[in-house]
């Protein structure tokens, strides 16, 4: 599947998924909160765990988002 192909599965995902569109959001939820911890000038102990936690969640989100964008292309393809 092409970047262009995969952009475009993720974009009908997010019109018609609830769950697609939940884990989006709670997606961009943790990196504005990312962002916000980036932008300090120094971060406490617990600021830096947060940060290693908010990366961990955020990459299982997107793992989970590519594997549900995944399984719908494999199924639009078998119904070709």
């Amino acid at each position: 599947m092409s970047v262009a192909d995969a952009q475009e599965v993720k974009s009908l995902l997010l019109g018609s998924n609830d769950e697609f569109r939940q884990l989006s959001e709670r997606h961009h939820e943790l990196d504005t909160r990312l962002q916000q911890l980036t932008e300090l000038p120094y971060l406490s102990t617990s600021e830096r765990l947060e940060q290693a936690t908010l990366k961990k969640k955020k990459l299982a989100l997107k793992d989970q988002m590519e594997q549900m964008a995944l399984e719908h292309a494999k199924a639009q393809l078998k119904m070709s």
